[in-house]
């Protein structure tokens, strides 16, 4: 006869089978959720970290922008002696203004702090130009005219500029210009980071202009670069030029109330193993925990098997051991269950009948 299996291996195997596979499928779904989940939040709190990061930013320069845009409103080319009075007290009073100045239409400087450049034409110069049509902000570059009016300095002097037209009589009579050091703003950036998260701040071409030291003043050319080009909002899993993933987020603008854009946008990065390292290690846990669960389960589904097995293989040993003796050993009297008890007594019925039979003949 072929050999068939044994009800203690199709208990065990049919009911781990019925109970483990649903399990397995949900405790997949479920990790899957969760890492997912983890990962959305984790996106939302670098989103958060990048919208504060570039409030902070922005309010940092807008109280400079205020500065100048009222000296804009009290000063009057037409009397250079306020003028120079009011531009030495505001050098004076705030020391993060390199150089302050204004300049009549022609382009001369008139008044400057210290004096510098004044009788210099700064026709060419972009804050200069664009400072005639409205309020300005000119990106970080290097010292031109003022390069040889500074004191030596080991690194370049590097400058951002704000600018807004002076009105006279209702009209454009001039343009005042401030420089402030590129450190005062890399200083303020500084302050944003904190351990494990990198605050990088691109120019309107996708120029690092701060960040890691391996990608300062270079462009950028991954996903959430482009889109922070775009002035679009993103949040990407992405590789970096490093060869490691980050997750990354993109503010779009740095903006406060009036202030005038600089064209800077804001990128929140954290390398993927770290960001999803407590996510990970829960769901290691959750596994390890379901392991043990399963095991503990196989256990009691081997001793439930193993308990529904024993009577029933007593009694088909009893039965055969009638087939060939019916005086053999009585049957075990069986009370683990209903039909283990049933089929017992009917055994002892039918050994007392074939005993009975046999005692005739």
């Amino acid at each position: 006869m072929p050999k068939r299996p044994g009800l203690l291996s199709l208990v065990f195997c049919g009911g781990a089978l019925l109970i483990l596979v649903p399990a397995v499928v949900t405790a997949t779904i479920y990790t899957a959720l969760l890492q997912q989940r983890g990962e959305q939040l984790q996106f939302d709190a670098l989103r958060i970290r990048g919208e504060m990061s570039s409030a902070l930013l922005a309010r940092r320069l807008y109280g400079v922008w205020m500065d100048v845009a009222r000296s804009a409103e009290l000063i009057d080319l037409t009397d250079l002696k306020n003028a120079r009075e009011h531009i030495d007290f505001l050098s004076r009073l705030d020391r993060r203004y390199t150089w302050l100045g204004v300049a009549d239409l022609e382009g001369t400087i008139l008044a400057a702090k210290d004096g510098m450049l004044e009788g210099v034409s700064v026709t060419q110069r972009p804050w200069f130009r664009r400072g005639l049509v409205s309020p300005a902000a000119i990106d970080v570059h290097a010292a031109q005219l003022l390069a040889t009016q500074l004191p030596a300095s080991r690194e370049p002097y590097r400058f951002i500029d704000l600018a807004a037209p002076l009105r006279h009589a209702g009209s454009v009579a001039g343009v005042i210009g401030a420089h402030l050091d590129w450190k005062w703003v890399a200083e303020g950036m500084d302050s944003l980071q904190v351990p494990g998260i990198d605050v990088l701040l691109l120019s309107g071409d996708r120029t690092v202009l701060f960040g890691p030291p391996d990608l300062i003043n270079k462009p950028l050319n991954i996903g959430s670069a482009l889109a922070a080009s775009r002035v679009t909002t993103a949040s990407l899993r992405e590789r970096w030029p490093d060869g490691r993933d980050y997750f990354t987020v993109t503010v779009p603008t740095v903006g406060f109330a009036n202030l005038p854009s600089f064209g800077w946008s804001l990128l929140v990065r954290q390398s993927a193993d770290e960001a999803l390292a407590s996510t990970r290690n829960l769901i290691r846990s959750f596994w390890s925990s379901f392991g043990v669960c399963a095991i503990a389960t196989l256990a009691l589904l081997f001793c439930a098997a193993q308990w529904l097995r024993t009577p029933l293989r007593r009694l088909s040993n009893t039965a055969e051991a009638l087939l060939h003796d019916p005086s053999a050993r009585p049957p075990y009297s069986e009370t683990r269950f209903n039909e283990a008890a049933r089929l017992s007594d009917a055994l002892a019925r039918i050994q007392s009948k074939l005993m009975g039979h046999s005692g005739r003949n």
